[in-house]
């Protein structure tokens, strides 16, 4: 049995406002959809919910559910 961490939107990407800024939880990396993922090569203004299925962290690999939102 695997434990999955679902951060603070419980695993529901619908529940993300679309400007939502998430933050992994494993190296702090954050996405920031008004700057989308250079590495990925996701184009700016797209929304966490919106990121392809097999998106990860780019910086660590850490699955998508393993990033939470971020209250600045």
């Amino acid at each position: 049995m695997s434990v999955r961490f679902e951060g603070s939107y419980l695993g529901d990407a619908a529940r993300l406002a679309d400007d939502a800024v998430l933050e992994c939880k494993i190296c702090w990396h954050r996405y920031d959809p008004a700057e989308g993922d250079e590495v990925w090569q996701i184009p700016a203004g797209t929304p966490f919910a919106a990121l392809p299925a097999h998106w990860c962290c780019p910086q660590c690999d850490g699955d998508r559910e393993q990033f939470m939102v971020v209250d600045d």
